[in-house]
């Protein structure tokens, strides 16, 4: 482990061709009645373990969870708590990224980690937690 917590032999070596397939397993998953946008998310814990999400929607709106939150709450249970990567499959073109909800969680579990996002035509898009929310609301704030 490095000084910051992370394991750097898994940091420098992401196998995004995994990963993207763990997403894709879990993208198949997904229940999606209402809007027919299925997501996979697969997140890489620093120890090497993945966490697979898939979204699950509901009747009403608001009760619907993304993929990347589901795959947090995976692993989160699983006592993971630094990661490395996520990547997000969808069949979108060009490739979705995370909702705001989605920065904001993604955002509470440091280092800011990379991103890589899967659409419909093989394209990418790669960023990372803190691109995507810059200047997160955090802990740091409640204590005013």
């Amino acid at each position: 482990m490095s000084d910051d917590g992370s394991d750097a032999a898994t940091a420098g070596a992401v196998d995004w061709a995994a990963l993207r397939a763990a997403a894709a397993e879990a993208r198949a998953n997904a229940y999606a009645p209402y809007s027919r946008f299925s997501v996979g998310a697969a997140l890489l814990a620093v120890d090497g373990r993945v966490f697979r999400g898939s979204n699950v929607e509901n009747a009403s709106y608001g009760l619907s969870l993304c993929a990347e939150r589901a795959a947090v709450a995976a692993a989160v249970t699983a006592g993971a708590r630094r990661f490395v990567a996520l990547a997000l499959v969808t069949g979108a073109s060009p490739p979705a990224t995370p909702c705001g909800a989605c920065r904001q969680v993604l955002s509470e579990l440091p280092p800011s980690f990379a991103i890589r996002c899967f659409g419909a035509d093989g394209d990418t898009v790669d960023t990372t937690v803190e691109a995507l929310l810059p200047r997160a609301f955090s802990r740091g704030a409640l204590d005013r």
